[in-house]
């Protein structure tokens, strides 16, 4: 208890915390700039829904086959593997300003993705080893403000520039820009913590060699990351389609979906991770999972800027709740030196069910429409519900693990 009590107290706020903190935002500023405007590009080179899906779908695919090899390989090494990673971004996002064809953009996203799943696997590893143990909900949560705040501004600014003067060249042109300062804050990041963990460094366990099996992925973080996969079906359907969606339904200015969105998840953040660490997982992720459901059922039905706004400020508290508190939750069950497998694991399957839910959901757009679409998207969360009520039931007798 005495040990719990010391490292309730540590500093969560060090440099080390705040330079990572700051390559976050900088990194996935760059990253939603592309979300919402890459769609558009794509049908201005002649791509069609099932192409648009491809976007982000074989940028999936090839970040997930990168980031378990990275979780597994890196070991001491996250901070070097996160500087080649982020030059590699560098590099490519500087090249769509080549892609004058739907060939050459998919392949420059199959690039991207082995970069982005590289930074993702490293810069979420760093993060934990530099973030006490006893604090790890409140400090992944505050560590996710970043990628959120970026959220909120980098849509709506990457739309503007796309609709302005500058066009997709303008875009990319900031979009490269801010990974470059991302790569300058991370390479600011000195020390690491994270060698002991309130919640397994009691024990002294030897340490077998690893099977291949367990270099790939973490068995622990398997059924917390099924339930990022469903999350991340839902999510692949609104940052690949939101644009297009309002184009279908004649709203304007769809940036004010993620504008929105993300300053709902910077204020549940703000309360989630603390609510996590105190109350456990139940009081976050099925009152989150709840109130994504009921955003999807207002989207498919919006027709107007306050019934878009009433969506997004619905997904944002929803998902703000439920996506970071899933990985806090997995890196609770996981001892450190499976951090890295297990941040792996749940990018990894999170990031496929945007893939696939980007590839999917577009063809049944292709048949359908996207208010149909997401109606259809409820029933994943439907589907989310019942796995989690049903494990925690089962569970009902034991501590939540």
């Amino acid at each position: 208890m005495e040990n719990v009590q010391q490292q309730r107290v540590e500093k969560l706020w060090t440099a080390d915390f705040i330079l990572i903190t700051l390559a976050s935002f900088f990194l996935f500023f760059g990253f939603q700039m592309l979300l919402p405007t890459l769609p558009v590009y794509m049908q201005d080179l002649g791509g069609d829904n099932t192409a648009v899906g491809l976007i982000i779908g074989i940028f999936t695919v090839f970040a997930l086959v990168t980031r378990p090899l990275v979780g597994a390989v890196m070991g001491d090494s996250k901070k070097g593997w996160l500087m080649a990673g982020l030059l590699l971004c560098f590099v490519i996002i500087s090249g769509y300003h080549w892609t004058t064809s739907v060939v050459l953009l998919l392949l420059a996203r199959c690039v991207h993705g082995v970069g982005w799943g590289v930074v993702t696997v490293t810069s979420g590893t760093l993060a934990a080893d530099v973030i006490p143990a006893a604090r790890r909900g409140e400090g992944i949560g505050y560590f996710g403000l970043a990628s959120t705040l970026a959220m909120a501004l980098a849509p709506a600014i990457g739309l503007a520039i796309l609709d302005g003067a500058g066009q997709m060249p303008g875009v990319i042109l900031v979009a490269a820009v801010s990974t470059i300062l991302s790569f300058l804050c991370a390479w600011g990041v000195k020390s690491k913590r994270g060698n002991k963990d309130v919640h397994t460094a009691n024990v002294e366990k030897p340490q077998a060699k690893p099977s291949f099996r367990s270099q790939l992925f973490e068995p622990k973080a398997l059924f917390p990351s099924l339930l990022a996969l469903l999350i991340g079906i839902v999510y692949g359907g609104i940052v690949s389609f939101i644009t297009l969606f309002g184009k279908e339904v004649n709203i304007g200015n769809v940036g004010l979906f993620f504008t929105l969105n993300a300053v709902c998840l910077l204020v549940v953040r703000l309360i989630s991770g603390r609510l996590f660490d105190r109350k456990g997982h139940v009081w976050v992720i099925l009152p989150g999972s709840v109130l994504i459901a009921a955003s999807l059922i207002v989207l498919s039905y919006a027709d107007s800027q306050m019934t878009l706004a009433i969506s997004a400020i619905l997904f944002g508290f929803g998902f703000g709740a439920v996506q970071p508190s899933l990985q806090a939750w997995i890196l609770n069950r996981v001892e450190p030196a499976q951090r890295g497998q297990a941040n792996a694991t749940f990018y990894s399957m999170f990031d496929l069910g945007i893939g696939g839910g980007a590839m999917l959901l577009g063809r049944l757009a292709e048949a359908t429409s996207y208010a149909a679409m997401y109606r259809y998207s409820f029933f994943v969360i439907v589907l989310f519900c019942i796995v989690y009520v049903s494990y925690v039931w089962r569970r009902r007798q034991s501590p939540l693990k």
